[in-house]
């Protein structure tokens, strides 16, 4: 309003003065204090009525300041600036005509018939003070009650004041008597029912003066009709302004325009009116405005921005998938590089070693001539020397070393290719069998001395020859060196001379148990042994025998057990968990990313576990080593495949599965029936594989289920469990036939032994010796002498006197019958204790934390969040159709909403943004599920590998922050385009944002804490209920303090409001009734989009608290 008051005031101190000078030189008016009150009225001049009118209107005006104070306390929520919302209502400066035509209608005395900041208060007061409803009827006041009606107290008519009587228009106390000259209410005016003065229309509205339709009795275009009994009394001007849903009468009508209030033009073509608009808005290029319509038809833009969006998301799609397709070559040439790097070194080595064998050849030849010569017992006669194109072959002639160089007389026997040193010792061993003296290290390989075994003689032919054709065999690999050009190859040719040594794990148990809480069963039972590094174990037994219970106890895996014995790591007492970072475990299941390729799979898993200070080239070598070593090369850039899409074979994903822990380079290497499911070949060469790894060091146990003989022979060790938990034979594998003949059991012709003995403990094979499969484990306890529990005493007793026969059915637990029978609550009751005991030591194990002493640094969370944003976004770009028709079903619910749900006047669109709310809110939630809900085995896996849960919650939410920016533009497009609402395609965008993040992070928390069919309903029922309690009316109680804490309350608030603040003017009443019915406030948009973004982010923290508490390792 002070800016109206800027653009008149000159031009009223221009007025004043000019008319005052007139008015004094013609003595009219004597005081120009009265000009707006008596110089109009007494001479009827035409000229003072443009000052008269402004001087009318700076005193309206000047109304702001009483109200401002009232309005800020009370109807803060609805107005954020009083100024400029009463000068958006009340600005009339531009057109003053009604303002003058009253002052000619009411002959001068309009200043008399105005209402004053008290009755002004009174009318607006009744509005807030309950629901606004459609009765016209105000509360009974000093003109207007029950003793005194007069005829300005109908609708559409004013009175004035007495004759002697001032008004002050800033009077907001005292309501003055106005009973006096009730007269129709101007037009520009209303007058309500029940007040006898008029108040100004605001700007939006349309007031003429009424017209009587004898039809109807009523006045046009206003609702109310002519009172009885009066003849005199005729149609006046406007009657109430109240909000929208009470009464439409003053507003301006749809598909025209207002320019004030006492005129209406309709919407000309091209152009759009909206109801209470006061001007004309230009329609949009491409759109279709017809005349006196009151929305432009904007459909053309929705459908550009979903080409643009389809578009854009093309070109990220293509371009994403050349970005994949450039790092895969860009990889394919590192590999290279390794390659060529590997065989650069190879080359460089096999040339450094040519030259020095030339330059010690004669030394050695010397050496070894004088070594021989010197250390036999007996003298023996030396032979003469001869060329070695002399000598015969095969003779002890031909293995002596020349004492000096000699000239070849013969040039094709001089190319003959000279015998090894080895050769020519295995010859001379067969010369002389008997001799004492054994043979100096020195002839030998030059190696052979440093590598024998400590404190031994090899003086026994069966030492030397076992030493010697060892070394024989290792320097025939070495001459095929040359012609190996596979990688593994070329590797093993880059490493020669460089021994790589692992941290070295032995793992030594002694009476091992384990006993389920609360329940006393027995899980394992006295396993006493040890596996040791660079032997290939393996766990055997019939089912229920816990063999991946006994691997998993090993590695520290097993939680809800009660844990007796002792579990040595390298002789000392110390946390297995203390060496996570080089220990791999394999589990039974297949747990590979099928939507990505097996390279990626192996590399990810180098990348993250494998030192960080290991040059790349060098993890590249360890990946394609794993890569051949498993015979993965024909499928190493195939997909391995999910459920939905077919990829690699069966077989083969076993492979990658297990080659995600060996290109991690692991000390021990725990597998879990690697080979089930594989045929023959593919155990054989995985196995192979495996014996590979445990050359160099690798403690590797698996337990396997019936494998072949084959198989079965390429074992070091056997650990073999009767069910129970309890060890029937603990060795090698060479000698577990020998111990069970000689307990009587022996394997028939053409029958698998690990078959035969696994029927034995099955029970389904009875041995003739008359040993039950009961007392197997006894038999191995006083085999070697350890001590027998005491309820399995009975079982000793009957191998002690075979002639006494036992029962099997004696060998029962004896505290199967040390207690009592419970009762059913007594068993519940255990059965609650056991479950709350389970999650707790779960928990716990989750968040054990050990001493690092694996001597590996991996790499850090940043690096590793690098890793994991990459695989993510590989995989989201391999699940574009998935996106593609979550982005289809955002439209087509946008196009649907936006049809059916128009925008509401009354509610400012309420309607359509709560469906909005609820529509979002389940499609995101649904389509943010897929991302923990379906990697939570992949989670579990790569966690207890040592992974950072924290890099991969980061990667998978900034990966989907892709989909919070995109999917509110998505819905928008049909929605915005279709629904049309006055508010801003800027804060719709914002508030729906700020709606996708936080429902993106309760999606999360479902996805993690329940399983997928609870946390898909769980995702379909909360916005819907939360929705419902937000939007229910007169809440009380608990009721109240919920619907504070829901996400939808403050999502629709916000739309609201931000539509609400564009309807200004006519719609301030409108505006306050709808908002304090919903309990909003303008104030709030902010506050509701902090509270959507908070909400997401405190979701997230949980999310990833339960992801981290609740998994299982």
């Amino acid at each position: 309003m002070k800016k109206g008051l800027k653009e008149f005031s000159l031009k009223s101190e221009n007025l004043l003065e000019n008319e005052t000078k007139n008015f004094n030189n013609s003595s009219d008016i004597s005081n120009v204090d009265d000009v707006d009150t008596d110089s109009y009225s007494q001479t009827g001049n035409p000229a003072v009525l443009p000052l008269i009118t402004q001087v009318i209107y700076s005193r309206l005006s000047n109304l702001t300041t009483i109200f401002n104070g009232d309005i800020t306390n009370s109807l803060g929520f609805c107005i954020k600036n009083v100024d400029a919302d009463w000068n958006g209502a009340f600005n009339f400066s531009g057109n003053l005509n009604f303002l003058t035509d009253c002052i000619r209608q009411t002959k001068g005395d309009i200043t008399q018939r105005l209402c004053t900041a008290a009755e002004m208060k009174f009318y607006f007061s009744s509005f807030f003070d309950s629901a606004p409803t459609k009765t016209n009827y105000l509360r009974p006041n000093k003109n207007c009650n029950l003793t005194s009606w007069v005829s300005g107290c109908e609708p559409g008519w004013t009175c004035s004041v007495g004759m002697d009587q001032k008004v002050e228009l800033k009077n907001s106390k005292d309501m003055p008597s106005r009973t006096r000259d009730c007269q129709p209410c101007c037009a520009g005016f209303f007058c309500p029912q029940g007040l006898t003065c008029m108040i100004p229309c605001p700007l939006g509205s349309y007031c003429p003066l009424g017209k009587l339709n004898k039809t109807t009795g009523r006045c046009e275009p206003y609702g109310y009709q002519i009172p009885p009994g009066k003849p005199n009394h005729t149609c006046g001007g406007a009657d109430i302004w109240a909000d929208v849903e009470s009464s439409r009468d003053v507003f301006c009508s749809a598909g025209s325009y207002c320019p004030t209030t006492t005129e209406k033009v309709p919407c000309s073509e091209g152009h759009y009116c909206r109801t209470g608009s006061t001007s004309e808005k230009r329609c949009f290029k491409l759109t279709t405005c017809n005349p006196s319509t009151a929305n432009q038809n904007i459909h053309a833009y929705g459908i550009m921005l979903i080409v643009a969006l389809s578009t854009l998301l093309l070109i990220i799609y293509n371009c994403s998938d050349q970005v994949l397709t450039t790092r895969e070559k860009r990889q394919a040439k590192s590999r290279e590089a390794a390659i060529r790097s590997a065989r650069e070194t190879a080359q460089a080595r096999e040339r450094w070693k040519s030259a020095k064998d030339v330059a010690k050849k004669r030394t050695l030849g010397l050496q070894a001539q004088l070594s021989r010569t010197f250390s036999r017992a007996k003298s023996v006669k030396q032979p003469e020397q001869k060329v070695l194109g002399q000598a015969k072959p095969g003779t002890d002639d031909a293995l002596l070393p020349p004492l000096a160089p000699v000239t070849a007389t013969n040039g094709s026997k001089a190319k003959k290719k000279e015998q090894s040193n080895l050769t020519k010792m295995l010859h001379a061993l067969e010369d002389d069998p008997e001799n004492p003296e054994g043979f100096n290290l020195d002839i030998g390989d030059k190696h052979i001395k440093k590598n024998m075994p400590k404190g031994k003689q090899m003086h026994t032919r069966s030492q030397i020859f076992k030493y010697a054709y060892g070394q024989l065999e290792k320097e025939k690999a070495m001459q095929q060196q040359d012609k190996n050009l596979t990688f593994s190859g070329v590797i093993s040719m880059a490493t020669d001379g460089e021994i790589r040594t692992r941290p070295v794990i032995e793992v030594a148990f002694k009476d091992l148990t384990l006993t389920l809480k609360g329940k006393n069963k027995h899980l394992l039972r006295c396993v006493t042994g040890k596996i040791m590094p660079g032997r290939v174990s393996a766990v055997m037994g019939p089912s229920g025998a816990g063999k991946t219970t006994f691997l998993s106890a090993l590695v520290g895996k097993t939680t809800g057990c009660t844990r007796t014995g002792s579990i040595l790591i390298n002789g000392k007492d110390e946390s297995i968990h203390s060496y996570k970072k080089i220990i791999g475990f394999v589990p039974q299941d297949d747990i590979v990313h099928g939507n990505l390729t097996v390279e990626e799979n192996l590399r990810f898993s180098a990348r993250c576990r494998l030192s960080a200070n290991m040059p790349k080239p060098d993890k590249v070598l360890v990946v394609e080593r794993v890569i051949e070593s498993l015979g993965l090369q024909a499928v190493r850039d195939s997909l391995v495949g999910t459920v939905e899409k077919r990829g690699i074979s069966g077989g083969q994903r076993k492979r990658v599965n297990v080659g995600l822990e060996m290109v991690m380079e692991p000390s021990l290497l725990i597998l879990d029936e690697p080979t089930s499911g594989l045929d023959s070949s593919s155990s054989n060469l995985l196995l192979r594989a495996l014996r590979r790894e445990a050359l160099e060091g690798v403690n590797i146990s698996m337990v396997v289920h019936q494998p072949s003989y084959t198989l079965f022979r390429m074992f070091d060790d056997l650990i073999l469990l009767a069910k129970g938990g309890l060890t029937v034979y603990h060795g090698s594998v060479k000698k577990v036939e020998e111990y069970f003949a000689g307990i009587g059991i022996t394997v028939p012709e053409r029958v698998n032994p690990p078959d035969h003995f696994i029927d034995i403990l099955e029970g389904i094979v009875k041995p003739s010796s008359g040993v039950t499969h009961q007392q197997l484990p006894i038999r191995w306890m006083l085999h070697n002498g350890y001590a027998v529990p005491p309820d399995m005493l009975q079982l000793a007793d009957g191998i002690a006197s075979p002639a006494v026969g036992s029962n099997p059915s004696d060998a029962t637990d004896s505290s199967a019958h040390g207690g009592s029978e419970q009762s059913f609550a007594g068993d519940l009751w255990q059965d609650v204790k056991f479950n709350v005991r389970l999650k707790h030591d779960n928990i716990q194990h989750n968040f054990l934390r050990s001493k690092d002493l694996s001597n590996r640094v991996t790499a850090g969370v940043l690096r590793q969040y690098r890793y994991f944003l990459g695989r993510v976004g590989k995989q989201r770009l391999r699940e574009a159709k998935i996106q593609a028709v979550d982005y289809l079903i955002l439209l087509l619910a946008g196009a649907c909403l936006g049809t059916l749900a128009k925008v509401s006047d009354e509610t400012f669109g309420a309607l359509g943004y709560t469906y909005t709310v609820i529509a979002v809110s389940l499609l995101c939630k649904i389509a943010a599920l897929r991302s923990f809900s379906l990697d939570k085995l992949h989670y579990w896996r790569e966690s207890a590998s040592g992974m950072s849960s924290l890099a991969y919650f980061l990667s998978k939410d900034t990966i989907d922050h892709f989909n919070t920016v995109v999917k509110p533009l998505v819905y928008l497009s049909m929605f915005y385009f279709f629904n049309n609402p006055r508010s801003s395609f800027t804060d719709n965008y914002i508030v729906l944002l700020c709606l996708v993040y936080c429902v993106t992070g309760i999606a999360y928390v479902f996805a993690i804490f329940l399983e997928p069919s609870p946390a898909q309903l769980w995702s379909v029922l909360l916005p819907v209920v939360l929705t419902l309690i937000a939007t229910q009316e007169n809440q009380t109680g608990i009721v109240k303090q919920i619907g504070k804490l829901c996400y939808t309350k403050y999502a629709l608030e916000a739309f609201v409001i931000a539509n609400a603040q564009r309807y200004s003017g006519v719609w301030l009443i409108t505006r306050c009734g709808s908002l304090m019915g919903s309990g909003y406030d303008l104030d709030d948009w902010d506050l509701c989009l902090v509270f959507l973004i908070v909400n997401g982010v405190v979701c997230r923290i949980l999310a990833f608290f339960v992801m981290v508490t609740f998994q299982k390792k």
